[in-house]
């Protein structure tokens, strides 16, 4: 079953932001850790490879799920998930068992078509949009450069090629726009540990504009998002969010920013840069590394960070099955970790991006040692860099608490799991 809608935004409001648009403002005094308002998924699709082990209707991870009955690919808790979630699933069912293992199109295309259906079925406003519509979301068109352009028209025919049964489809300039409201306003669904679950649309969430001094996270139950306050937000204070991981120096943030978002952040520690020195950090040794030097390897480090992300992207599909491809980009993550650390501090956010990387490959291969290792490096760095906060400090503490169980060291991992 998907989770009820609990409090709803009666203590905010929408509001004009001072160079920033629409947003979101209280109405009243929230204290740290209350619950502004929850919001249902206006659309959702679970990842292909949670299928299975999580319900495609309501998202809950659950033993011995049933099985579509036509294309026996999705699953669902229990009768009821499996007829709410119907119309949505009778997208995919017949093209999947027509077109077998060559049913691929990728997860936006996929939640493009369910809101294409909801918007047909629902052309009244949802609970989900109570202060926001799906239709009054920004696109961004006059900022898409050829290559973002080009990406969408592959969408659009992707989306034609899978889809056809049972959606209606508006013009080309119309899906144009829709893809693009999508790639702006979409949301990943994470589990406990940010495991990608799948995507989503919630429309009074995207409402909020982002800082990276966030006053609030928005955390998931099944297909519920909630969002709840980090910080104390006074009477006509904004409520801002995070777009991105707040893991990253200022420069690598904004880039990140424009380039999904089209926009810089001004927030205090855009402008003050106060933490990029630590997050930077460089070896302290005798014969201190030129400027140059130092330049040279920040763009060494975000050039194999753009060259794992491709290389995961593109073999993650035959990972799941050849476990050499997942010792290819194990090596990836060690060579470069070996190359950075001529220059960085270990706790550099660019070596702990890498050691991430490396503990999520030793996870899928069940080396449990050696994700510990990396876990056990990237903690306390972790903890000094994210605000006292962070889902990211929370979800590495459980992973670690998980492989000290799974290791037998049940003090640390008690330890572990009750930070």
């Amino acid at each position: 079953m998907r989770s009820e809608a609990g409090p709803q935004p009666s203590g905010l409001e929408r509001f004009l932001s001072p160079g920033k648009g629409r947003g979101l403002r209280a109405r009243r005094r929230y204290a740290v850790g209350e619950l502004l308002f929850s919001c249902p998924a206006y659309t959702a699709v679970l990842t292909v490879s949670e299928r299975g082990s999580h319900c495609d209707g309501c998202f809950a991870r659950k033993e011995g799920l049933s099985k579509c009955g036509r294309c026996k690919q999705a699953f669902y808790c229990n009768v009821e998930c499996q007829k709410e979630d119907w119309p949505m699933h009778k997208l995919e069912c017949a093209a999947m068992c027509a077109f077998g293992q060559n049913w691929n199109p990728s997860e936006t295309v996929r939640l493009t078509a369910r809101i294409l259906a909801k918007q047909k079925t629902h052309p009244e406003r949802t609970q989900s949009e109570k202060l926001l519509a799906v239709k009054e979301f920004e696109s961004h068109l006059d900022k898409l450069d050829n290559e973002k352009r080009e990406l969408i028209q592959n969408d659009i025919a992707a989306l034609h090629h899978f889809y056809s049964k049972h959606l209606e489809y508006p013009d080309n300039a119309a899906l144009v726009v829709l893809f693009a409201q999508v790639n702006c306003n979409g949301f990943t669904i994470e589990d406990e540990e940010l495991s990608h679950l799948g995507s989503a649309i919630f429309p009074d969430v995207a409402l909020m504009n982002h800082s990276c001094c966030p006053n609030v996270i928005v955390t998931y139950k099944g297909t519920l998002a909630e969002v709840r306050a980090v910080k104390e937000i006074e009477p006509g204070e904004e409520v801002f969010t995070s777009y991105i991981d707040l893991l990253y120096p200022t420069e690598d943030r904004n880039d990140r920013l424009r380039d999904s978002y089209f926009f810089n952040c001004d927030c205090k520690e855009c402008i003050t840069k106060e933490k990029d020195k630590e997050k930077l950090e460089i070896r302290k040794l005798n014969d201190p590394p030129s400027a140059e030097t130092v330049r040279d390897m920040i763009k060494y480090a975000r050039n194999v960070i753009e060259e794992f992300r491709r290389a995961k992207h593109y073999k993650y599909i035959l990972c799941l099955t050849l476990a050499p491809l997942a010792c290819e980009l194990l090596e990836i993550c060690e060579l470069s970790l070996e190359k950075m650390g001529a220059v960085f501090e270990d706790s550099n956010v660019y070596m702990l991006h890498m050691m991430y990387q490396a503990m999520g490959v030793c996870l899928y291969v069940q080396d449990w040692e050696g994700a510990l290792r990396y876990g056990q490096k990237i903690i306390r760095p972790y903890s000094k860099h994210y605000p006292f906060y962070s889902l990211n400090v929370a979800s590495m503490w459980l992973k670690l608490g998980r492989l000290y169980m799974a290791l037998e060291n049940r003090t640390a991992g008690v330890k572990a799991l009750k930070r």
